[in-house]
């Protein structure tokens, strides 16, 4: 018999079983609605870039010479074939938005992942060893902060060359601080309890301790950060790609669309319009689910 259905066992009848632990987060992220409408967008735009290549009509590369600059389906001129309209050689925005989703969420998923592991173990680092260490990697993290993010994330690229690759890099090292600086300040704050020091007393060594005694209990805050982290990333790669230090063309990405048309701003409206709306309902989309894990994670903010 299991610990649950003992203890259902010895509780009188009628007495109402207390919600699990999934159950309760998602009782109050529900109550967000703003974040549930962000994580439908959010799963709408995955399945897209999971699907691209059976949902886009077109590659995303193929040009069509007999419709350069068509406008929207719904506007004179337009056609089904091209719903969104073509860009200026001719290829189909609606096919490179789709497959430019996929590009982005990948960016987004390096871009934390990278930034969250090297953090997670800087931070754990400074909030264990303290003294000149401590010391060493904060000033680091505040050198770093006080330089405005994207200006230092395009003097990155221009050393390594401009590349996707190396954008990922660049915004992956931007963002590094928030994530040294948010686990070192969890670690801190739980080395003074109570089950961190009876795991010192009975003998947990260094490693234990960081990784299996400290670091499941900091996961809150750096759940909702790494999320807020994914429309960062999402924002800087744009930023970079417009710049064309980015992903380079023909490459779909929704940066570049923007940065290859913007000399048809005045008379093609639809090339820059839809590639600018799809960072912007994806980038609030990130923010409004990390806005709802925030309020379903932090015991402080339930109500």
């Amino acid at each position: 018999m299991t610990v649950e259905s003992q203890i259902d066992a010895a509780a009188p009848a009628g007495t109402p079983r207390p919600p699990s632990p999934l159950g309760e987060f998602w009782h109050y992220f529900a109550q967000n609605k703003g974040a549930v409408a962000g994580l439908v967008v959010i799963v709408i735009v995955s399945l897209a870039a999971i699907l691209a290549d059976l949902i886009s009509p077109y590659s995303p590369i193929e040009q069509f010479r007999d419709a350069i600059l068509q406008p929207p389906f719904w506007e004179e001129g337009g056609s089904l074939a091209f719903p969104l309209g073509t860009d200026d050689v001719g290829r189909d925005i609606f096919s490179r938005i789709i497959h430019g989703a996929r590009l982005s969420l990948l960016i987004g998923v390096i871009v934390v992942t990278l930034s969250l592991a090297i953090g997670v173990i800087l931070g754990l680092i400074a909030g264990f060893a303290r003294g000149v260490t401590d010391v060493a990697i904060m000033r680091l993290c505040d050198i770093m902060l006080a330089l405005p993010s994207l200006l230092l994330a395009i003097v990155i690229v221009a050393i390594l060359g401009p590349s996707l690759t190396n954008a990922m890099i660049a915004i992956s090292l931007v963002v590094l601080p928030h994530y040294t600086r948010l686990t070192r300040a969890a670690v801190i704050t739980e080395l003074s309890k109570d089950y961190v020091v009876a795991s010192k007393v009975s003998g947990a060594g260094v490693m234990r301790l960081m990784f299996i005694t400290v670091l499941p209990n900091c996961t809150a805050p750096l759940i909702v950060q790494a999320t807020l982290g994914f429309s960062t990333a999402i924002l800087d790669a744009a930023a970079l790609g417009f710049l064309g230090l980015g992903a380079q063309p023909p490459t779909p990405e929704w940066g570049s669309m923007l940065a290859s048309a913007r000399e048809f701003v005045s008379r093609a409206w639809w090339v820059v319009t839809f590639p600018g709306l799809a960072i912007l309902i994806t980038v609030l989309a990130f923010n409004l689910l990390g806005d709802g894990l925030r309020d379903a994670l932090d015991p402080k903010l339930k109500r």
